[in-house]
Order: structure tokens, then sequence, then C-alpha cells
């Protein structure tokens, strides 16, 4: 058998074991919670989950392409994006622990009313629905040029069949089949490196001066992730839902360890990109290592992409499916048909976009400048605002996200030389503005109790 019959055989076969292997939800808390019989999920179920979890299927193919185009710098600035894990892990830990909120959406509906719930809830729908798209045009690249029949009969098949495991055991599914994920992709990171390092003669101190340290050369992206890991981990759901499940101190300590297994597995990838820049290559890194290295590296890199294209999306329909029936509910009896209604409502919309090519980091990059308001709603979560200020600093986020997305960014507001500049001086200035626009209304508030 050639290729790619093999490529397609692993496509199915690997879904359908996940399939076989995820647990029937039985009950409400089981699919939205991942609470059984036996208690909430414990630290390595939970630190293994979320480590797969975010290394999507377009976060290692992004570590890969920055490696490319910078070097160890590019690596360096995908993976500080991890620190979200910290910042999140923390702030939530004290919001649990000091301020007894049971969700984010308990927070924000308390805290600044429901107006202010739904705003966040439309920003984290937008957020789960350009998961779906921009992971699984990943999976379809490995079976056919962008646009082609293999290329949509590639992503239709591997959507639907991980949707199918999705419906069966929700978050609970997703959990136990992210801790099979998680083991199976260092295997394969550690088989991938192993074929390659042989292949070359740049040690691991050639491979860390690759790059240049430079704003132009990968230090612009690597400020940008510092930003915004204030603001970014808050509007994914499918992070900040696993910040709720077990008792917050284990919690706590599992978003530790997986801030440093998740920039170490980033950084370790990104090499892949750089053998790419030793050897000349250009295009999707990935894709141009696996297809010179000869048919056994591209059936590894396949099932590497399927293994974390699956993670992300079984937990991407969970996380939507919770938002739509459970953090929304008001009031309404919690119903498991209709949290897979919404589930197979996100494959179809989450798809569409596939058919315009959209860039696949545009996803992380400019959704993350979108919500850059949320950073001083959660920095300064104890701080008794009043829902003016939310609505000024997520708002003013919102609108510099759109003015980037939108290419209207003016010229003259780039302070920052080469690629990303614009994306740092938007981050930069707009961050600044939020928080002003979050803390006048707090402060006039207070001159006013004063007076």
């Amino acid at each position: 058998m050639n290729i790619q019959v093999w490529q397609w055989i692993i496509l199915i076969a690997t879904s359908i074991l996940l399939y076989l292997l995820s647990p029937w939800a039985k009950n409400e808390k089981a699919f939205f919670k991942a609470n059984t019989e036996k208690g909430e999920p414990g630290f390595w179920l939970l630190t293994a989950s979320l480590v797969i979890s975010w290394i999507f299927a377009k976060s290692i193919t992004n570590a890969a392409n920055l490696g490319l185009a910078f070097g160890f710098v590019g690596g360096v600035a995908y993976a500080a994006y991890y620190l979200s894990f910290l910042v999140a892990g923390q702030v939530i830990f004290r919001m649990r622990s000091k301020g007894g909120f049971n969700s984010i959406h308990e927070f924000l509906g308390g805290r600044f009313g429901q107006k202010a719930m739904w705003l966040f809830s439309l920003l984290i729908a937008f957020r789960l629905f350009n998961e779906v798209w921009s992971n699984t045009m990943v999976i379809g690249t490995y079976f056919g040029p962008q646009g082609s029949n293999p290329y949509f009969l590639a992503i239709g098949l591997f959507t639907l069949l991980t949707l199918a495991y999705s419906l069966k055991g929700g978050l609970r599914s997703s959990l136990l089949t992210d801790a099979i994920q998680m083991g199976l992709f260092a295997i394969l990171l550690f088989v991938i490196l192993g074929i390659l390092l042989p292949r070359t003669d740049y040690d691991v101190t050639r491979y860390v001066s690759s790059g240049t340290w430079s704003l132009s050369t990968g230090v612009n992206l690597l400020l940008v992730a510092l930003l915004q890991v204030f603001s970014y981990p808050f509007h994914d759901p499918v992070l900040t839902d696993r910040a709720f499940i077990s008792n917050p101190r284990m919690t706590r300590k599992s978003f530790f360890w997986a801030t440093w297994i998740g920039m170490a597995c980033i950084l370790l990838f990104s090499w892949v990109g750089v053998y790419a820049k030793f050897q000349g290559l250009e295009g999707q890194a990935p894709v141009e290592v696996a297809q010179t290295l000869g048919a056994g590296m591209m059936l590894l890199m396949n099932v590497i992409m399927v293994t974390s294209a699956a993670s992300t999306l079984d937990s991407t329909f969970t996380s939507f499916s919770k938002l739509a029936v459970v953090d929304l509910a008001g009031g309404r009896q919690i119903s498991l048909k209709r949290g897979r209604i919404f589930m197979a409502g996100l494959t179809l919309l989450g798809t569409l976009p596939i058919l315009f090519g959209p860039e696949i980091l545009s996803a992380t990059t400019i959704s993350g400048t979108m919500v850059i308001g949320l950073a001083p709603v959660f920095v300064h979560w104890q701080v008794k605002a009043p829902p003016i200020s939310y609505f000024l600093s997520v708002l003013a986020g919102i609108g510099f996200g759109l003015c980037l997305a939108l290419g209207a960014w003016p010229e003259s507001w780039i302070f920052f030389p080469g690629k990303y500049g614009d994306l740092l001086s938007a981050n930069l200035i707009g961050t600044i503005c939020c928080f002003i626009g979050y803390w006048i209304p707090v402060l006039w508030k207070r001159t006013q109790h004063s007076a």
C-alpha cells in the first residue's frame, strides 16, 4: 500500500479507537463536569488534559513554522503563550478559594450583570468557532493541497469521527482520551526528534543560537504573547472549564505543571522548523520535513497531527456544549440531548470558514487581540468595579482587535519594525487603553464616595 492509503487508515483507525475507548456519559455531571461515582478528575489526568488540549494541531504547526522563520526565537515566542496556564491557575484559584465562585460566568454575572456575561459568552463562542476550522484544516493539508478534494474529504471525515466520540461522553470522554493522546504525543515527539537529530550536525547549542534576538526576528511576537497571557487564557473555556472540576489546590498544582510541560513540548517541536531552516526548506515546516524524510516520517507526523487535533476538537465541542446548556442556562433544566445538539451545530458552523482558506496563525493572534480587554477584569477581579468599567475595557479590546483584523491599523501607529510590528503596537496601545478605561470609573466612584 502507498503512503496515501496508510494516511487514511491512520485517520480512520485512530478515531474509531478513541470512540471505542470513550466512556458513555450516563448523566449531566459526567457529560459536563467529568465527575463520576469515583469522584472528580485527579492530578495526572487533569494535567495531561490541560497540556494536550492546548497542544493543538495548529499550535505545533505554528511552532514549527515559527522555528523555520525565526529559529529558536520563534519557538520561544510561541511557547510564551503557555504562561497563560500560570496566570489562569493562580487567578482562578483565588477566585474559587477567596471569592467562592464556581465558574467564570458566575463571577461575571454576579459582578457586572447579565449583559456582561452575554458579551463574554460571544467572545468565547468566537474563540471556539475558530478552534474548529484552524485545527481541522491542518489535518487536511496532510492529505492534499488546500482546496483539493482529498483535503476537504479528510477534514470532513476527521471532524465527523471526532464529533462521534465527543457526543458519546462529553467532558469525561474528553479527559480520558486526552490522557491517551498526551502519552501518544510524547512518544511520537521523542521518535521524531530521534530521527531528526542524527541527520544533522547541529547540536543543542546550535539550535539555541539558530535565531537572532531582535524585534523584527521573532521578539515582536514574544512581547505580544507576554502581553496577551493576562487576558488570553480567560476567553478559552477549554482551559477555564478544567479549572473548576477538581479541588482548588490540586487544580492550581496541575496548572503550574502544565505550564512547563506545555512550553517544553512546543520548544521541542519547534526543532522541526529549525531543522527545516537548516535544510533551506520553505512552506509548512512539518509537511516539508516529513516529505523530505520519506514515508515513515510522513506517517509519524500524520499520527501526531491527528492526535493533537482530535484532543483539541473534542474539548472544543464539549466546552461549547457546556457554554450553551449550562453557563447560559438561565434557569432551564440542563439537558444532555440539548448539549449534543449544540455540539453538532458548532461542527457545521465551525467548518464553513475552511472554504475561504484563512491563515492558521490568525486564529491565535487576532482573537487574542480582541480579548485584551479581559486583562484588567481578571487581574483586578477583587476590585469592586462598576459594570461600565467592564464594558469600556472589553469593548475597547474588541475595537482594537477588529481594527487590526480589518487591516485598518494606521501605519503611523506602528512603532516596531518587522513582522508582527503592527500586532505588537496594537496590543501595547490597546492594553494600556483597556486598563485606563477600566480604572477611570473605579476611581471616579471612589472620589464620589469620599466627597
